[in-house]
């Protein structure tokens, strides 16, 4: 009887503690390979717009790569570490009002289960049971839905997006500078616009989400960035501004 509730949660169902994981690192990795993928496509495109030359084409290319890389881990870094921040305070604070005010505490916890239908009896009972097992995690987890040990990493998020672009950005790279000249633009939009498609359905099926409608979401957005930077590559170069 001890090993009941472990044996009652099924393998293939996500639960709190693996999916926040899990998931802080697929959006992570996801966006950071999208973004390595569409934005250095489109500086090389742009460029190849203007000239066929491999010099300039790898110049601009590998300052996207370096510079994107760059954006991407101190933007997840800024990002998460406030979200942390923010968890982190509200975690003081229940901390802090279970020590100075625990009858309230616990009245304020029976009264959260009994509004989600559970008679007065009943949620009390569940309250105090809680409380005595583990009254932090109680609140945290019935008033504001985290865990303490939830809690996500500036810097796991930020090496996750480092490298989810400098992978998503090799493609672009050897698309346009390894085929000839006068075939590299067409095959650097077929390259990007499949990877795209690949990235978005696995990130929608590790995530369960439609497969189909996450892939034509991120085509649809690679392919207009592609275009609208080449179209402005063409007509600076036609105009003999570059």
């Amino acid at each position: 009887m001890d090993n009941a509730p472990a044996a009652a949660l099924h393998d293939n169902e996500p639960h709190h503690n693996d999916i926040a994981h899990r998931l802080n690192w697929l959006r992570a990795g996801v966006l950071g390979a999208n973004d390595g993928i569409v934005s250095v496509a489109a500086i090389v495109v742009g460029v190849a717009g203007v000239t066929n030359e491999p010099g300039p084409i790898l110049v601009a290319g590998a300052a996207g790569v370096v510079g994107g890389a760059i954006s991407m881990a101190l933007g997840e870094y800024v990002s998460v570490s406030s979200q942390k921040d923010s968890q982190q305070a509200l975690i003081e604070k229940e901390r802090r009002e279970l020590l100075e005010e625990p009858e309230e505490e616990l009245a304020e916890l029976a009264a959260i289960y009994q509004a989600k239908g559970l008679s007065a009896e009943t949620a009390g009972t569940v309250a105090r049971e809680l409380t005595a097992h583990d009254a932090l995690g109680a609140h945290l987890s019935a008033e504001l839905n985290i865990n303490e040990t939830d809690i996500v990493s500036p810097w796991h998020a930020a090496f996750a997006s480092a490298v989810a672009f400098l992978i998503g950005a090799i493609l672009p790279m050897l698309a346009i500078l390894l085929p000839p000249a006068d075939v590299r633009i067409p095959l650097t939009f077929v390259a990007v616009l499949v990877a795209l498609a690949a990235t978005g359905a696995l990130g929608a099926w590790i995530g369960g989400g439609s497969k189909m409608r996450a892939a034509v979401r991120v085509v649809v957005g690679g392919a207009l960035a592609l275009v609208a930077t080449f179209l402005i590559g063409n007509l600076l170069g036609a105009s003999g501004v570059v």
